[in-house]
């Protein structure tokens, strides 16, 4: 079964950038196909939707609140799906979990594979 990890989070100045690795551990299967999902959740806030990429032709959808700032790609030659976060505010802090499922959305209910997650820190 497929297995994510997420790697890439870390401490990061606002108007930084940092870029989010999702890849699946397991061998012998991939990603390619699957609709990928990142979300985050911040202290004492739910889990949201931030971005989600679809499995068949690759279309994105963003959260309002990061549009024009995330961009999520996917290389399929590397199983591996990316969320590249520029201008990063400190209301980006949060721990961030890719997951994966059939369907794009920004709905966690969507989605039935979730990885560990990854803190990811935006501070001066």
């Amino acid at each position: 079964q497929v297995q994510l990890v997420e790697s890439g989070g870390g401490w990061m100045q606002p108007g930084g950038s940092l870029r989010l690795s999702c890849a699946c551990v397991v061998s012998g299967y991939t990603l390619n196909g699957y609709a990928i999902g990142w979300f985050r959740q911040a202290p004492g806030k739910e889990r949201e939707g931030v971005s989600c990429i679809s499995g068949s032709d690759s279309s994105t959808h963003y959260a309002d609140s990061v549009k024009g700032r995330f961009t999520i790609s996917r290389d399929n030659a590397k199983s591996t799906v990316y969320l590249q976060m520029n201008s990063l505010k400190p209301e980006d802090t949060a721990v961030y979990y890719c997951a994966a499922g059939p369907v794009s959305s920004l709905l966690l209910g969507d989605f039935d594979i979730w990885g560990q997650g990854t803190q990811v820190t935006v501070s001066s």
